[in-house]
Order: structure tokens, then C-alpha cells, then sequence
């Protein structure tokens, strides 16, 4: 590389978001110290909607809601590199971009938080639970009918706080958020309680965990910047859940989880589909050779399909 090299990143502004901005650009620094890198806040519809009062029209979809204004500054060149949650991502991209690069995972799980060190069998009967998953009010009431479960917008910080303030028993958020951003026993000066729900039951969404970059598909300079950071098992991981969800026509609005996990040379892929006003879940595993993801998670959607 030459100092003349550079590269911008779109993200949008939340704290998580940066955070995550932040280390993608770490990682290309470790690898190319003297590339330049600029990184460019990108407002999103999710953003605007959340301003306006906290309130997302769920009943629209949230299909690219978190990701599509970056994508269209990608696709103009505004921006280089969009930075992703993986699980905002549809699973079918703008057209002429492509993932190229993932992060190395972080743990994948849903967590239970609260300020009274509730774990999920000892919430009190009628105990009120929030969140904003459709997929993990589903969970919920499949173990625990007797809750009260109401709903939850905004980002990290936003949630924590309102769990301060709204006299809910407890949240559900995603581990690996509240990792990145140090928020795992205390959060503005108050103690919180992080108790990790075990995957049988809370299955994550497609990519929970995975740090996305989607380049331009004629992009080869950036390709070749990303290849150097990329975290191969994790990235096989993504294409089986992101394959499984494109048979199934999933998006982050509907409730179904599906979590890929590699051991040696083995790929596991566990699914789990509510369909409407079902109490348990449609769920199946395959496993096979690494090298067959994509195949194995087509193997997957027909077997959680019956056929």
C-alpha cells in the first residue's frame, strides 16, 4: 500500500454503530498502516423514524430500514466500505454489491437484562419483559405465556435507559451489543444484571454477532484491502444463515432464528419459524461439511418446510 490510499466508511451514528465503525478501522490499520481512512455518518430511515418520538411503523416492514440509505451511498460512491450489523441486512442486497469481509463473531446469544438479577424462570408471574423483536416476543411467550410483553424501540443506550425508568422487570437485548460497548454490569452508573437465554430456546437472527462490509462488486482495490481482514469461518457461518433466510424470504421483522456454528471441519445450522399465532416454533438442524454451506442451508429449508 502508498500513503495515496484510501478509503471511506458509511455507518450510521448510533454508538453501537461507531463502535463498530471503529473496529473495522482498527483492523485495516493493523494490517495496512499507512492507509487512510475517513469514516461518514449516514442517517438511515430507522434513525428518522426513531426521532419522530421513538416510533417505527413495524407494519411496514423493517426490511433494510437500518442499512438502505447506506447501501444507495455505496452504489453512488459517496462511500467505499458500508459498515453493517449483519443481521440488519436483507437477505438479498442492493444489486452490484457484495459482502466482502466479516469480523471474527461475538457470542451470538439473546441476554436477559435487568436491575433485579432476574434470570428468566424467576421473573415474577405477569412479570413485564420488553423488546422490540418480533422473533423474541414469539420466544417469550412460548416459555413463558404468562408475561407481560410490551415493546421496545431505540438503540442500546436508549433501551437501557428506558429499562431504568419504565418499571419493567427486565429487557432482552443482544450480547454482543452490549459487549461492544462496555455496558456488561453497569451502565450510567447503575449495576445491571446480563443473563445470557440459552440458544434452544432463543435462537438468534440470521448474522446476531457479525460485523458486516459490503463493497461494490467492481471494487477489486477494497476487495483486496478487506481480504486481509477477513474472518473466514465467520464468514462461511453468514452465507449458510443468509442463504437459508433468502429461500425462506426472511428479514428482521419476521420470527424466525437461525444460527450456523463450525467445529473442525463440521457446519451446524439450527433453524427455528413461528408461523402466525403458533405458540411453538417449526425448528430443525442439519450438519455436514463446511464446504457445502450454502447447500446444507437448502438442505435446511425444506426439511423445516416438511418436504
Amino acid at each position: 500500500m502508498t500513503m495515496n490510499d484510501s478509503i471511506v466508511l458509511g455507518t450510521r451514528g448510533s454508538e453501537l454503530a461507531r463502535t463498530q465503525a471503529r473496529m473495522v478501522e482498527a483492523a485495516l490499520r493493523a494490517k495496512w498502516s499507512d492507509l487512510t481512512i475517513e469514516t461518514k455518518i449516514i442517517t438511515t430511515r430507522g434513525d428518522q423514524a426513531k426521532g419522530d418520538f421513538g416510533i417505527v411503523d413495524v407494519r411496514a416492514g423493517r426490511k433494510g430500514m437500518f442499512t438502505g440509505e447506506i447501501e444507495r451511498a455505496l452504489v453512488k460512491n459517496d462511500v467505499d466500505l458500508a459498515v453493517h450489523s449483519a443481521k440488519d441486512l436483507p437477505s438479498e442486497l442492493v444489486p452490484g454489491t457484495a459482502i466482502a469481509a466479516v469480523l471474527p463473531r461475538a457470542p451470538a446469544e439473546d441476554v436477559l437484562v435487568s436491575l433485579g438479577n432476574y434470570q428468566l424462570e424467576s421473573l415474577p408471574h405477569d412479570g413485564i419483559v420488553a423488546t422490540g423483536s418480533v422473533r423474541r416476543k414469539h420466544q417469550l411467550r412460548w416459555k413463558r405465556p404468562d408475561l407481560d410483553i410490551v415493546d421496545l424501540r431505540g438503540n442500546v443506550p436508549t433501551r437501557l435507559r428506558k429499562l431504568a425508568t419504565d418499571q419493567w422487570h427486565a429487557i432482552v437485548l443482544a450480547r454482543a451489543g452490549l459487549e461492544r460497548l462496555g455496558a456488561t454490569d453497569e451502565f450510567e452508573g447503575k449495576k445491571i444484571f446480563v443473563e445470557p437465554l440459552p440458544r434452544e430456546i432463543f435462537l438468534p437472527a440470521g448474522g446476531q454477532g457479525v460485523i458486516a462490509m459490503q463493497i461494490r462488486n467492481d471494487d477489486e482495490k477494497r476487495r483486496m484491502l478487506l481480504e486481509a481482514i477477513n474472518d473466514m469461518e465467520t464468514r462461511i457461518c453468514l452465507r449458510a444463515e443468509r442463504e437459508f433466510l433468502r429461500l425462506l424470504h426472511g428479514d428482521c421483522n419476521q420470527p424466525v432464528g437461525v444460527l450456523a456454528t463450525i467445529a473442525r471441519s463440521t457446519i451446524t445450522i439450527r433453524a427455528q419459524v413461528f408461523d402466525l399465532n403458533a405458540t411453538t416454533p417449526r425448528a430443525a438442524t442439519v450438519e455436514g461439511d463446511l464446504q457445502d454451506a450454502e447447500a446444507l442451508a437448502a438442505m435446511l429449508f425444506m426439511k423445516i418446510n416438511g418436504e
